[in-house]
């Protein structure tokens, strides 16, 4: 072990030493050892502490003690323990012989729950090495392993800044690939007030392990989850304290925008805050490896949400995998095409990195700073990609000129369009629900059969979601003049499937060949709170011999090779569009 206190060069020249790399070579000497002066171009000043998050400031003085109570900041090593306050109020330990966190404590009050686990990455480190140094405003405490998911190599950083209640936290995985997570167990006697759907305490589980029926209504910490574009700081709060993930970049995950996970679950032993970096539930990317997830940071504050910080400063203290600003590059154009009504989204992606942007009123975009290489660039209508293109980033250049036009063709005049183009079951029945409840929960509306007439049923009568065993076939009825009488195309856009579950249609007596399954991820979804897999369209060539002029019935069956588990685990999918023309 090191000792906790040392020179900033003894410090550098330690972390870079010895056959382990944690990541903190001397190339990161500048970045080490900031001085205070130095420390307010990165925001890093105690003066600046609301551009750091701690803009709440009146909220802050309401469960923080005077600075003269607060212990000094600084690092100890005592009893198998490196212990960490922060000077502002706030104190941490880590284990040294698992690297997990065993104590969270803001002025005299412990935040971490006694008989639970340790809070940690994913379920705990394999035989790890810890190792903790402070220099100037900050303290690092690095937990190392080899034996991440068999073989692979994982490193750990917790960064403490003089001054503030946050733990910034960057995991490094180099291979190894499996559940990526940090969990942080919380007193709930203390931290009452959390997320809702998330809170099993008390339930009965009705499908694995996983999700509860709570008092008559379903719960799971699945049902806590936000896109990735939207997740703004986020916490649980009580007794005039408020803990809070700021989630960071998500270059290193995978999903897109789009992608939901874990955030929080209550149960009856604690409170839990997630940041779910990589977890293979519904996710439709490969894990990323060899890279550098986060920063992201836990912060202790009042019971007022506090201001993401500033963690530009993580990228200057030499992590492994970091990539600095002035190593990064941006890409600029245009986005056109889009249907009306709906919004643009800019995406890339390659297989070490993740970005996404909006487009201005005009559909003008610029990128986050992205690390240098080729990426795939998606153009998204809402939810739904309409055109892909390759773009190569360079370091410290700007990419301009790099529109993107939508490919995707709405036909004008359908005989039937039942919902939008938008990647999404946007209002079909129980589309406001979908993501925060089992399907089986009563306050849903009845998933069905349904039968669809066109003309008078409104895009709420249709469902979001169909299964095989639940709600199987859905009917549309139409009504054709003799004019009308034609050979037509049916079109039918599906978000996400289950088991191999995929639509086959009969018009009158006429039924299509089976479909082939689409590609999906090996995962729940339907049930876990996410329409999102990967969308998938499927036409249909209907002779004009199948039509009659008058009445016609259209089903629409949930087919699959396999049974699934039955009932809502049986096949299925949720819709986007199904149309006519």
């Amino acid at each position: 072990m090191s000792s906790p206190s040392q020179s900033r060069r003894q410090f550098l020249a330690r972390a870079g030493a010895g056959g382990l790399v944690i990541g903190l070579g001397a190339a990161a000497a500048e970045g080490l050892g900031q001085s205070n002066a130095a420390a307010e171009g990165l925001g890093q000043s105690n003066a600046a502490a609301e551009g750091l998050g701690q803009s709440n400031a009146a909220a802050d003085a309401a469960f923080t003690a005077p600075a003269a109570k607060a212990a000094s900041f600084g690092l100890t090593n005592s009893g198998g323990f490196y212990t960490v306050t922060t000077g502002a109020g706030l104190s941490f330990k880590i284990h040294q012989s698992t690297g997990g966190m065993t104590s969270l404590n803001i002025n005299g009050t412990e935040l971490q729950p006694s008989g639970t686990n340790e809070s940690h990455v994913e379920s705990g480190l394999p035989s790890p090495t810890v190792t903790a140094q402070q220099s100037g405003n900050f303290i690092i405490v690095t937990a190392s392993t080899t034996t991440w998911e068999g073989s692979g190599t994982l490193h750990h950083y917790y960064v403490a800044v003089n001054g503030q209640n946050n733990i910034y936290m960057a995991t490094f995985v180099a291979s190894g690939a499996g559940e990526l997570r940090w969990i942080q167990y919380l007193n709930r006697g203390i931290l009452t007030s959390i997320l809702t759907p998330s809170d099993v305490n008390g339930g009965t589980a009705i499908e694995s392990t996983d999700i509860d029926l709570v008092n008559g209504q379903t719960r799971s910490k699945y049902y806590s989850n936000r896109q990735a574009q939207n997740l703004t700081v986020r916490g649980v709060t009580g007794s005039g304290i408020g803990v809070y993930m700021a989630y960071g970049t998500r270059e290193s995950s995978s999903g897109g925008p789009f992608f939901r996970d874990i955030e929080q679950q209550g149960t009856s032993a604690s409170v839990e805050v997630y940041n779910y970096m990589w977890s293979g539930h519904n996710d439709t990317e490969a894990q990323r490896l060899g890279v550098l997830y986060g920063p992201y940071a836990l912060m202790v504050a009042g019971t007022s949400t506090p201001a993401a910080p500033d963690m530009s400063f993580m990228y200057t203290l030499g992590l492994q995998g970091a990539v600095g600003p002035s190593q990064r590059g941006f890409v600029v154009g245009a986005a056109a095409g889009v249907t009306s009504g709906t919004t643009a989204t800019l995406g890339f992606a390659n297989s070490t990195a993740q970005y996404w942007c909006g487009t201005g009123t005009n559909g003008d975009f610029t990128s986050p700073a992205m690390k240098p290489g080729q990426y795939v660039q998606t153009l998204y209508q809402d939810e739904l990609a309409v055109a892909t293109r390759n773009v190569t980033v360079t370091a410290g250049a700007t990419l301009t000129g790099q529109n993107i036009n939508s490919a995707w063709v709405t036909p004008a005049n359908p005989v039937f369009r039942i919902g939008t183009w938008t990647g999404t079951p946007l209002n079909f029945r129980n589309w406001p629900a979908l993501t925060f409840m089992h399907p089986s929960d009563t306050r849903m509306a009845s998933w069905g059969p349904v039968t669809y007439t066109v003309g008078s049923s409104s895009v709420g009568d249709f469902p979001a979601y169909q299964w095989k065993e639940i709600n199987n076939p859905t009917t549309v009825r139409f009504t054709l003049s003799s004019s009308q009488i034609a050979a037509r195309t049916v079109r039918i856009g599906i978000t996400a499937a289950y088991s191999g579950g995929r639509p086959q249609i009969t018009v009158n007596s006429w039924t299509s060949p089976a479909p082939a399954p689409s590609s999906q991820p090996s995962s729940r979804s339907l049930t876990i709170g996410t329409y999102r897999g990967n969308n998938a369209l499927y036409t249909y060539n209907v002779p004009a011999s199948a039509f009659v002029a008058g009445t016609n019935t259209m089903t629409i069956t949930v087919i699959s090779g396999t049974t699934g588990l039955g009932g809502y685990l049986s096949p299925g999918y949720s819709y986007d569009c199904v149309e006519m023309f």
